[in-house]
């Protein structure tokens, strides 16, 4: 078998691989810009290197994986119209959350996102918003207590 037709073969795995490589390289330099420390004694910058050096090792085995599995999909169409609703809900909720607060700006976010499927429907889009939404309200603002307001001051209440 040649190298191309090889190649051909594993090409999803390869640009899967190659973006988590890209990432993981991304977050493990800039880390070591801030205080890394030791396991014991873990700086800001430990958990960012730590992260970037297992993105490295996934995007790796999943580079070596499509070499070694063989035959493989053809790539087909992007879905463009998914791939837009997700980057707009980042987006969103990036520029928003500070003025609608949390619980808006997360609502509408994952509302965007649960969009970019194929198969849903807006009750089920609506469920899986609000379920995310109250699953991360418990978790950032009840449990780790991060100091973010829930309701925020673009919303007279």
């Amino acid at each position: 078998m040649t190298a191309t037709l090889q190649l051909r073969r594993a090409l999803k795995d390869t640009l899967a691989g190659s973006v988590f490589i890209g990432f993981g390289l991304f977050f493990a330099i800039v880390s070591t810009t801030y205080e890394v420390g030791s396991p014991l004694n873990m700086g800001p910058g430990y958990f960012p290197l730590v992260l970037g050096g297992v993105l490295v090792l996934l995007g790796a085995a999943i580079v070596v994986k499509g070499f070694v599995a063989g035959d493989g999909e053809p790539i087909g169409p992007i879905p463009w119209r998914s791939a837009a609703l997700i980057v707009a809900a980042i987006v969103f909720f990036g520029v928003t959350v500070r003025g609608l607060g949390l619980v808006p700006s997360l609502f509408i976010a994952t509302l965007l996102t649960a969009f970019a499927g194929h198969r849903i429907g807006a009750i089920s889009a609506t469920v899986i918003a609000g379920g995310l939404m109250i699953l991360c309200v418990l978790i950032f603002v009840v449990a780790l207590q991060l100091r973010v307001s829930l309701i925020g001051p673009w919303i007279p209440v």
